[in-house]
């Protein structure tokens, strides 16, 4: 099936619980869904809407996580999405330290890589979703419309078209409504 909308999301902090500062889910016994999340992709999923993860993940640069590890992560994540009746498209991932690439956000590369794999994806029709300036920052520049997961808060140079608590609030006040409006 066709799909006229794409939803970028950041994994940790809009997904799952984030690990605490300075630390990484290194294995999927670190890995808790956040509340909701998973109704949230089924919905998505169920409107053909083409779900995309777009994830920095420099632990495995700095040796902290194994790439295995992070891929077992990834494919248990896709299939309890699955069993939820969910679908992830695809799941890009910078492995990478932060200022050696283009592919770690807020650069656009996992974004380009995407729009390489998937010829009709179109920014103007993407909606990126994530937790802070650095998630959203690469859908502005690619004039995608942005959501901020977490409480409203003033964050200098936090400009998002949304702010919802969770990733099911953001799909049931703005995304759902903005794809299938413009759709």
């Amino acid at each position: 099936m066709p799909h006229s909308w794409s939803v970028f999301l950041d994994r940790d902090g809009v997904l799952n619980r984030k690990a605490p500062e300075g630390d990484y889910i290194k294995t999927w016994a670190e890995f808790s869904w956040l509340p909701g999340s998973l109704e949230a992709l089924r919905q998505l999923h169920q409107a053909g809407l083409r779900i995309l993860i777009v994830t920095n993940q420099q632990g495995v640069a700095r040796g902290l996580i194994r790439p295995r590890d992070l891929d077992d992560i990834h494919q248990r994540l896709q299939a309890e999405v699955s069993q939820a009746g969910g679908h992830i498209d695809r799941i890009y991932v910078c492995p990478h330290l932060a200022g050696t690439c283009e592919c770690r956000k807020p650069g656009t590369g996992l974004f380009l890589a995407a729009a390489q794999e998937f010829p009709d994806l179109a920014f103007e029709r993407s909606v990126v979703v994530g937790d802070s300036p650095t998630d959203l920052e690469p859908g502005r520049r690619l004039e995608s419309r942005t959501v901020l997961i977490g409480p409203a808060r003033s964050v200098p140079g936090m400009q998002a078209d949304a702010v919802a608590l969770t990733l099911l609030d953001a799909v049931d006040r703005f995304i759902l409504p903005w794809t299938t409006r413009d759709g």
